[in-house]
């Protein structure tokens, strides 16, 4: 590698603390911000081990796909899915990642960030995937607004036509959300009148892996 393009990476890993440099030899090091990275995959797994037998009952409860995402940048990021009885061969999302404004799981993990963190993490015009997709912030602003005021959050129709997603929030013992938890299927299978049901068991499972998690707060935010 050409010392130019050597030095252009290392002060960019520099800018991240991922290196430092020794001022007195000149040499970079391992930096601290790999602690930070290592931490951050740490309670990705824990999230996914604590979360796997509550999804498990979830998706024999509700009969439909069960995912667990968790924000990565400005996507979502599906760390796990359990299918339940009635999926037939369910597209695998484990891995994959997915809008925010589009989804379920987005909306909950936008509805708890600030707003410089939303700033960051929406940049419209939003993407349009269906008729029914929010491609606005003026529309999704009382969308997530209402989110945090019910404690789950819908996607009916709006990444794909046909698919409808409910999803709720997951905190860890510090009450910051870190995860959500959604179900999802055929819009046929989970109609309007069948939304309330699902979401109430999404959101007692999301309690349940929060309480896992450490988080002893108050019943009302979590169920």
């Amino acid at each position: 590698m050409h010392k130019s393009t050597a030095s252009r990476l290392l002060a960019a890993l520099d800018r991240r603390e991922l290196v430092s440099q020794d001022t007195a030899r000149g040499r970079f090091r391992l930096g601290v911000g790999l602690v930070r990275l290592a931490g951050a995959a740490g309670r990705s797994l824990d999230v996914v081990q604590e979360s796997r037998p509550v999804c498990r009952a979830l998706a024999r409860q509700v009969g439909e796909t069960v995912n667990l995402a968790i924000l990565s940048g400005r996507d979502a990021l599906y760390l796990d899915q359990v299918a339940g009885p009635a999926a037939l061969s369910p597209h695998n999302w484990a891995g994959q990642r997915i809008p925010l404004h589009a989804t379920s799981d987005g909306k909950v993990l936008l509805a708890y960030l600030s707003q410089a963190e939303l700033a960051r993490c929406l940049t419209p015009p939003l993407r349009r995937f269906t008729d029914r997709t929010i491609t606005t912030l003026d529309e999704l602003s009382p969308v997530l607004a209402e989110v945090r005021q019910r404690g789950f959050a819908t996607a009916v129709d709006e990444l794909e036509a046909g698919l409808t997603a409910i999803a709720a929030p997951v905190r860890n013992e510090e009450g910051r959300v870190v995860a959500s938890i959604s179900a999802s299927g055929p819009s046929f299978r989970i109609p309007a009148d069948r939304i309330g049901q699902v979401a109430e068991s999404v959101r007692r499972a999301a309690a349940k892996v929060s309480r896992r998690l450490g988080w002893a707060g108050s019943e009302d935010v979590l169920v």
